[in-house]
């Protein structure tokens, strides 16, 4: 995806511009910009008075999960620490009526600055990964097969 130009360049084509240096075509083609980009340039110019780009709007729909719902779900899960993602998930939906996906959830509590907690009381599995040997994987010397005949 191509990028936006930089202010400073949106800044030199102006000024070359203001300077007389050439019509908005010869200072396109001087740049390497577009001469559409150059008249969208000067219009903006003309309407809001800024030479650089304006700040970026928000993307997509507003979350359902509000800053009043976030305090919610943390003063739940101060009460009830070991609350899962969808038993948080059932009393989002019990209590305020909103639907969230258990990987929005996860995404919504890591920018809350909550994360997984592991207790390092419990003691650790026992299970123990084999070593990777060749004879685990079938690399070991194989049978050479003879034509009958």
């Amino acid at each position: 995806m191509a990028s936006a130009y930089s202010d400073d360049l949106r800044r030199k084509f102006f000024e070359a511009y203001q300077r007389g240096d050439g019509s908005l075509a010869v200072l396109a083609r001087g740049f390497g910009v577009s001469l559409g980009w150059a008249e969208k340039l000067m219009r903006t110019i003309r309407q809001t008075g800024h030479i650089e780009r304006p700040a970026g709007k928000k993307r997509g729909p507003a979350s359902k999960l509000t800053p009043e719902l976030r305090e919610t779900m943390q003063g739940w899960i101060q009460a009830q620490p070991d609350l899962t993602l969808a038993e948080l998930q059932q009393r989002l939906w019990t209590a305020q009526e909103v639907e969230v996906s258990l990987s929005r959830l996860w995404t919504v509590l890591g920018e809350m600055g909550l994360r997984l907690k592991k207790s390092h009381s419990t003691p650790l599995s026992r299970i123990r990964r084999r070593p990777a040997s060749s004879a685990a994987c079938g690399g070991g010397k194989r049978a050479i097969s003879t034509p009958r005949g």
